[in-house]
């Protein structure tokens, strides 16, 4: 058994490519365009990740885009997708500069959340061991659901 991507439904495929992408620092490795099912498939992939996204398909984040409207609910239903990264503090802090709420800061040097325009719960996990606890993550209150 191999794992392949996951899919989420997105509502606006240029607000998700700016989150997953600009934001998050994703890298899109395919695109299907299918005019019969109406649909745009985007498959992105996270830096560690690209090499063999793009050699075997997988591992992959699929965005679904339906091009005719359709009202998504329960994206915190879905759980969560989650990423290893090198330094918590700095993605934390260059995703608050880009405008995205820390939704579970990183108080513990360890896990932070933030979601998607489309209400995905993202986890983010510290690479190897916590860092020491800082500010003005150790203080901050949790925002919203995450």
């Amino acid at each position: 058994m191999r794992y392949l991507h996951t899919m989420v439904r997105v509502t606006d495929i240029d607000a998700s490519l700016d989150f997953y992408c600009n934001k998050m620092g994703m890298i899109e490795v395919r695109r299907i365009e299918n005019e019969a099912g109406r649909y745009t498939l985007v498959f992105l992939a996270s830096s560690d990740d690209i090499d063999a996204a793009k050699a075997s398909a997988a591992p992959t984040l699929e965005l679904t885009f339906n091009w005719d409207p359709e009202d998504y609910s329960g994206g915190r239903n879905f759980g969560h997708l989650a990423y290893e990264v090198d330094d918590i503090y700095t993605l934390c802090a260059s995703l608050q500069e880009k405008g995205v709420t820390i939704n579970r800061p990183p108080r513990d040097g360890r896990m932070a959340f933030v979601r998607s325009p489309d209400g995905i719960s993202i986890e983010i996990l510290q690479k190897g061991g916590a860092l020491p606890q800082a500010e003005p993550w150790l203080s901050m209150p949790n925002t919203g659901k995450w």
